[in-house]
């Protein structure tokens, strides 16, 4: 199989030899069929994919997937749905990664710096239970790029969250941090009278309200920005203004988030006894500086995308070159392995053989058979490893020296040869 491209006529035993022999050289095979006797190979091969109008049930039962109209492109439109979702996965695991990279390097600095913890432990429950959820799960339903079959195969061993992703990851979270922080400082100067550390804080009146009203500048302000976050997130690589409502799922989300977000802020007793949050008292400064976060937010993750598209292109251009070397291997294989219809045959023996009309040479020891159609003395040059058989031999055409043409190897023992007009195999 490493030389052969077509094999005709063959049996279920050459199927499944053939199917085992690709994979033996690890390739990742699919096998279409209908019949009973498609099943074994279906069944061994990494993709079965069975006829669902004229196929058996016991070809679709040893398949992995159906083609419900008998159209093989089909199967283009299936590879496509398959890495549609591959791509929604990491997209969903990169945007809740990158927001909580983000939640930990804000809780994180306040700590270090001696700075008022902008979230309470509710606070952030809230966030990653109602306000990131949502969008969340829309990036999974997120539809596929225009250009997703142009990707190379990704390698089996190809873990879900590759290196530059968890690059990507850390740049976003980084800056989602950075504009967070930056919009929490200057809620804590207008509000806690220009103090920021949280010894200073504790020395005021109603400190404890003050600090509220910061901290809901900084819980709004961050709710919009992961929000401008996930819009991002729907592409590593494309600007966010592409196809910018492609995804319908994402608004219903972003609504949901944002209906979330008001009730957590604005609802009373809900927002200042339970979240310690008030959205009516931060006043028109309140609500204008938290506009800052997801401005910031869109133009800093827009910008990381430079960074991100030139990882992407050079990872390509490693799976290019890989595939590559490993296209050059297998042709070297199979020149090194290819026997031509010039290549000499030793006879080591020979021996009567029914029907024959005299002594047949015997190819390497293997026995010998009569073939139809043919005239003359018959021979069996075995070549295989594994043993598929070539059931036929037509009447021979070409005369010459005797000869044996091996046309596949790994698994398929091809039986035939030329001797002055006479037929072998």
């Amino acid at each position: 199989t490493s030389c052969v491209r077509v094999f005709a006529r063959a049996k279920p035993e050459d199927k499944l030899e053939i199917v085992k022999s690709l994979q033996r050289q690890g390739a990742v095979t699919a096998m279409t069929g209908d019949g009973v006797n498609d099943a074994p190979a279906l069944n061994q091969a990494n993709i079965g994919v069975a006829m669902g109008i004229q196929g058996t049930e016991v070809a679709k039962g040893a398949s992995d997937m159906i083609l419900t109209d008998d159209n093989f492109c089909s199967i283009v439109a299936a590879v496509e749905k398959g890495r549609t979702i591959y791509a929604g996965i990491q997209k969903f695991v990169a945007f809740i990664m990158s927001v909580h990279i983000a939640e930990v390097m804000q809780i994180f600095f306040c700590i270090v710096t001696g700075i008022p913890v902008m979230r309470t432990p509710l606070q952030i429950l809230f966030l990653i239970l109602v306000t990131d959820l949502p969008p969340s799960i829309a990036l999974g339903m997120e539809p596929g790029e225009p250009t997703i079959l142009q990707d190379r195969p990704r390698p089996r061993e190809e873990p879900v969250v590759l290196g530059w992703m968890w690059i990507s990851m850390v740049l976003n979270g980084a800056v989602l941090s950075l504009v967070i922080i930056v919009v929490y400082i200057i809620a804590l100067m207008n509000y806690c009278e220009g103090q920021i550390f949280q010894g200073d804080i504790d020395q005021l009146d109603d400190f404890a309200n003050k600090l509220m009203y910061a901290r809901t500048v900084a819980f709004i302000s961050l709710v919009w920005a992961e929000n401008v976050r996930s819009y991002t997130s729907r592409s590593f690589n494309r600007p966010v203004w592409e196809n910018f409502l492609g995804n319908k799922h994402m608004q219903k989300a972003i609504f949901l988030a944002q209906l979330c977000l008001y009730v957590a802020v604005l609802v009373p007793f809900f927002s200042t006894e339970i979240l310690g949050l008030a959205g009516v008292d931060v006043g028109i400064f309140g609500w204008l500086l938290a506009l800052v976060g997801p401005i910031g937010c869109l133009i800093l993750c827009e910008a990381c995308k430079i960074v991100t598209a030139y990882q992407m292109k050079q990872y390509q251009a490693v799976l290019a070159e890989r595939h590559a070397a490993e296209d050059e291997r297998m042709e070297q294989l199979a020149a090194s392995q290819k026997v031509g219809f010039d290549t000499p045959v030793k006879i080591i023996s020979t021996k009567k053989v029914d029907g024959a009309s005299g002594i047949v040479p015997t190819i390497f020891g293997a026995p010998t058979k009569k073939i139809s159609g043919s005239s003359g003395n018959n021979v069996d040059t075995n070549f295989g490893a594994y043993g598929a058989f070539a059931d036929e031999v037509g009447p021979a055409k070409s005369p010459g020296p005797l000869s044996a043409g091996l046309c596949g190897c790994f698994g398929v023992q091809v039986r035939y040869g030329f001797n002055n007009g006479n037929a072998y195999r």
